[in-house]
């Protein structure tokens, strides 16, 4: 038996790309990051909000997402998801379907503080860093915690510890063989 895929969520510089890599590595497994599959097709996310609004990149980053799961070439890999993935109900049906282990990387706004207060590439935090990161997070924690087979606080620890505690909870879970 292949081990299933595993999917990171959670708010915004919850460190999902970063642990996402560090797990995948840890695991000699591929990795994926929609974010990233996105804007290598469409461009730079700041700019597709502004030209073609949220829906768009949301369409896009649910599509990629389904052609991950569905395609069956990624059996054991590592995806990470962007914060807002969640809230697309094909993403939600797809991810509660079982067609993969869903990781919720908890965090607070203490922990983030640095990540999100440059300008730069997250378009919805913008305006008011702090407010909107508070305020998104609000919103999708309810939707975080509902899709998530397991959870993992990203409060405390550097990327290769938080990837091998992850490691050992998949493991402890009986996720991987």
């Amino acid at each position: 038996m292949t081990n299933p895929p595993i999917v990171l969520i959670g708010p915004m510089a919850s460190g999902k790309s970063a642990i996402g890599q560090e797990l995948a590595h840890q695991l000699s497994v591929a990795f994926s990051d929609t974010d990233r599959i996105v804007t290598r097709a469409h461009g730079p996310i700041p700019e597709m909000f502004a030209r073609y609004g949220e829906r768009f990149f949301r369409h896009k980053e649910a599509a990629t997402l389904a052609r991950l799961l569905e395609s069956g070439e990624h059996a054991g890999t590592v995806i990470s998801v962007g914060g807002g993935a969640v809230l697309d109900t094909g993403t939600a049906q797809l991810l509660s379907s079982g067609a993969a282990v869903v990781v919720y990387l908890v965090t607070d706004l203490a922990t983030v503080m640095p990540r999100i207060s440059g300008k730069g590439h997250r378009p919805l935090l913008a305006e008011d860093p702090v407010t909107s990161w508070v305020r998104l997070f609000d919103l999708r924690r309810p939707v975080y915690e509902q899709l998530a087979d397991l959870t993992l606080d990203t409060r405390r620890g550097d990327v290769h510890e938080l990837a091998a505690r992850l490691m050992a909870l998949l493991q402890e879970r009986n996720y991987l063989q």
